[in-house]
């Protein structure tokens, strides 16, 4: 039903006024030719059920009394004797069944005889006591009726029931009425429609065959054109007479009220316009002048449809062009200055630099507006200050001209101008100044005569110095000169640039601010990053630093990288990479207190995972700090690499949080990726850090690095990481080589991200700069080991330095034996200072405190802490090491 009313509104709307008139014809017809059928159909239907109720109550009620049937009850077996006869009964009546049953619903007869001693189902309990019921089913046959009569003996006690049943359908005769109704509706239908085809025929001619929608319009378009049109629309038929005029064209020509239907001779208007109409001749954009107006006239002849229907005849249209032949040229100047304004706005400004903005301010105007342009600012604001107050010292940084032999002050040059000069006067009001006349030296000469006679000499003839100035301040002053185009610059011209100067000075003074907060940011970054690396035996050290391009990165340019280098107890060293997600100053700000958290853990020697926990439990806490106001923004995300590498052992202990991992380059030139798992970035909390064990051959180089040296926009870290592994397999050379060589083949011309990169060279402590002596665990060892001690010092010639390493490890192995035990462990390193280390095998660390007088010990660590330029402790898996280091004479 749908899809056909779809079809009807698509032809209601494609056909014409006839054949909608058609269309809604016949539907109509239709509509009531199947309300008829249907009315006749639901009438036989309710024929049929009366019949069928009827017959299934007649057939039942003349069972119930039939004889034989109360005998047949009472017997033993009624449904041997019912059954028969029951059948013969539903066959002689034509009904669908003939059920005699008990009064509780027993059957005893059953056109199927397996349904014999079931319960009937359906109503009887008003038979049984009774009555008759009648009812209606639906079932798999359709709707049927079916009734239940009683069988009473003489005493009027109910002894049985007799149901009947028959379907609707077998007792009513729509199906015999079916062909005739449909008959009757063709027919109908058929009368119909040929009545409609006649009248939509008569009704196509009288329309043209024209649809509602185009009827409504050309009465809407005939209305406007009578009264809204702004043109004057004249049409004249074939005998010359003016059939039809409007409102504009009365005015324009002064027709009289009675003019429309009389021939156009007749009618008092400009006798060239009534030449014209009376001719019929063709006319395009004529103009005639009526009285003080300029009128432009178009005429065109209106001939026959091609089935020759139709008026002949001629149309003119009138248009008023006094106001339009004066505005055309000032509309034209106009839209020229507004698409170079338009233009300036695109072309002004693309990046966020002074001198880059100023210069395109300058290239822009030359030649479109001026054939000479000078742009000067103060030094200051090219560092991204704020100018001063006081003076006019400028310096030129943009020049443009059609030539480049001019007099006027080249690019680069520190001019003073005089207060009389057109910059200082404008640079001091903010106000844009105009010289028309520069030959006639008003002033402006002072600057320098004899250059401004040349000036005028060279043929350039008028000037406009306009402010640079945006949001209160003025930042310098853009000068337009004009040579080659003969007329000067005015007041228009003014306008103009000070609307080109206003778009520049606020694309020049965000980039002044830009410069400001790029150059704080940087000089933040630089004043946290390390200036020299610590000295240390254990790596040979290079590293690289570049922040992002400025306008590339965010705020300021730089980010959140950060690199570090750390000395530690027992000529280890630890290596730091993090980045902080983010640019600009807060990042820096960040990376500061993250990198000085590194050095505070680092000093209590952490093991790497155990650090990072700590970091990730700091991070945390300052998130909920600055998020306090919901106004900084989270600092999850920052990430951490931390290694410690022990040149004695050749062992590197690698953990990290969310970094990048280390690349290890082997002497052989082999890169290693080395699986060091990843853990999650430092702020997420609650998740644990594991360290991998790298064990690293003398000459082997650890690279780390941030992830602005492998990804950026146009290339995925998976590919920047495959680059990385194959420059590194051919760097060679020292650290900083290998540093240049990643450097120049990874990072791109403008990088939009900080990039940290460090490559660490391993260095091996051995043989005779280490010695190393297991002690048992009895205090007369002691004596033993300050006189190996006091041999190798010897050996390595720091006798000197014996008196006071005895000294030390007497101690340390006093109470490594008296309060720890084994197994215990002395080692004496020769590095940059004499380190001597005691390990042991307990995990609790001696405490310095001051013995009193009468107190017998105490007195150990207190004489270790006064000879050793540093002491400490750190833990190992099996214990401890208490360490201390002695400076050397050297």
């Amino acid at each position: 039903m749908a899809g056909l009313l779809g079809r009807l509104r698509s032809m209601m709307s494609a056909r014409t006024v006839a054949s909608q008139v058609f269309v809604l014809q016949v539907t109509v017809a239709l509509l009531l030719v199947a309300a008829a059928v249907a009315a006749l159909l639901l009438q036989a239907r309710s024929d049929g059920e009366r019949e069928a109720r009827k017959r299934s109550v007649a057939v039942a009620q003349t069972y119930a009394t039939a004889p034989g049937v109360k005998e047949a009850l009472r017997g033993p077996d009624p449904s041997a004797v019912l059954q028969r006869k029951a059948e013969a009964a539903r066959k002689t009546s034509g009904v669908d069944f003939v059920v005699v049953m008990a009064p509780d619903g027993t059957r005893y007869t059953h056109p199927n005889p397996e349904e014999i001693g079931g319960k009937y189902i359906g109503t009887i309990a008003p038979a049984a006591a009774g009555g008759t019921v009648t009812e209606t089913v639906t079932g798999t046959l359709g709707p049927s009726i079916r009734s239940v009569a009683p069988v009473t003996d003489a005493n009027g006690e109910v002894i049985g029931l007799v149901a009947a049943g028959i379907a609707v359908e077998r007792a009513g005769g729509a199906q015999d009425q079916l062909p005739l109704l449909l008959g009757a509706a063709a027919f109908t239908l058929v009368v119909a429609t040929s009545g409609a085809a006649l009248i939509s025929r008569r009704l196509r001619h009288q329309t043209h065959g024209l649809g509602p929608t185009e009827m409504t319009r050309m009465y809407e378009h005939h209305d406007a054109v009578l009264h809204a049109v702004r043109e004057g629309v004249l049409i004249v038929d074939e005998d010359r007479r003016l059939v039809l005029v409007n409102d504009e064209a009365r005015r324009l020509l002064a027709l009289p009220p009675d003019a429309q239907g009389r021939p156009v001779c007749d009618i008092a208007m400009d006798p060239e316009i009534a030449r014209l109409l009376e001719s019929g001749r063709p006319a395009s954009d004529e103009v005639h002048v009526i009285e003080d107006q300029l009128v432009a006239v178009n005429q065109r002849a209106m001939g026959p449809q091609p089935d020759g229907s139709g008026p002949c005849g001629t149309v003119a249209t009138l248009r008023d062009t006094t106001e339009l032949r004066a505005l055309s040229g000032r509309a034209d100047t106009a839209q020229g200055r507004l698409r170079l304004v338009y233009d300036a706005g695109i072309r002004i400004g693309t990046t966020l630099d002074v001198v880059r903005t100023s210069q395109e301010l300058a290239d822009f105007a030359v030649p479109r507006f001026a054939d000479y342009v000078t742009v000067d600012l103060p030094d200051p604001v090219l560092s991204g200050d704020e100018p001063a107050e006081t003076g006019t010292d400028m310096r030129r940084i943009a020049f443009t001209g059609v030539r480049h032999d001019t007099p006027l002050y080249p690019s680069g040059r520190l001019i003073h101008f005089v207060p009389t000069t057109p910059q200082a006067v404008a640079y001091a009001r903010g106000k844009t100044i105009l010289e028309a006349d520069l030959a006639a030296f008003s002033g402006w000469q002072e600057q320098e005569p004899a250059r401004a006679h040349r000036l005028v000499g060279y043929g350039i003839h008028s000037m406009i110095a306009a402010p640079l100035r945006a949001r209160g301040v003025t930042m310098g002053v853009a000068t337009f000169w004009r040579s080659q185009k003969p007329e000067p610059f005015d007041d228009d011209d003014v306008s103009l640039a000070e609307e080109l100067v206003a778009r520049a000075a606020v694309n020049i003074d965000n980039a002044r601010r830009y410069t400001r907060e790029h150059s704080m940011a940087v000089a933040l970054q630089r004043s946290l990053l390390p200036r020299v690396l610590p000295e240390q035996t254990g790596l040979d050290v290079a590293y690289h630093y570049l922040p992002a391009q400025a306008g590339l990165g965010g705020v300021g340019g730089v980010g959140g990288d950060w690199f570090d280098v750390i000395p530690l107890p027992g000529a280890r060293v630890a290596l730091v990479v993090g980045d902080v997600v983010g640019h600009g100053l807060h990042a820096a700000a960040t990376m500061g207190r993250l990198r000085t958290a590194v050095h505070n853990f680092a000093t209590l020697d952490l093991p790497p995972d155990e650090l990072l926990w700590h970091m990730d439990e700091l991070v945390s806490r300052i998130d909920q700090d600055e998020d306090t106001d919901g106004s900084v923004t989270a600092l999850t995300g920052a990430t951490c690499l931390y290694a410690i590498y022990d040149p004695m052992s050749r062992l590197c202990t690698v953990a990290r949080a969310g970094h990048l991992e280390p690349v290890i380059v082997h002497p052989d030139g082999e890169v290693e990726f080395p699986g060091v798992p990843a853990g999650p970035p430092l702020g997420l909390g609650g998740l644990p850090f594991e360290s991998s064990e790298l064990h690293l051959s003398e000459g082997s180089s650890l690279v780390l690095y941030t992830d602005g040296l492998v990804e950026d926009r146009h290339r995925d870290i998976d590919e920047g990481l495959d680059l990385l592994r194959r420059t590194l397999a051919h760097a060679g050379g020292t650290p900083e080589e290998t540093c240049r060589a990643v450097l120049d083949a990874l990072l791109p011309e403008r990088p939009s991200d900080d990039v940290a990169l460090v490559v660490a060279r391993t260095r091996v402590l051995g043989g005779n700069r280490a010695v190393t002596w297991d002690v048992p665990v009895e205090p007369s060892e002691v004596a033993r080991v300050r006189a190996e001690a006091a041999r190798t010092l010897e050996d390595w010639g720091l006798a000197e330095e014996a008196f006071t390493t005895e000294l030390i490890l007497s101690e340390l192995v006093t109470n490594a034996i008296r309060h720890a035990g084994g197994p215990i462990t002395v080692r004496l390193i020769r590095d940059r200072s004499l380190i001597c280390e005691v390990s042991d095998g307990s995990s609790t660390a001696p405490r310095l405190h001051r013995a009193t007088t009468t107190d017998e010990g105490g007195r150990g660590l207190f004489l270790v802490s006064r000879f050793a330029a540093r002491w400490g402790t750190r833990y190992t898996g099996s214990g401890k090491v208490i360490w201390t280091e002695q400076p050397l004479p050297w």
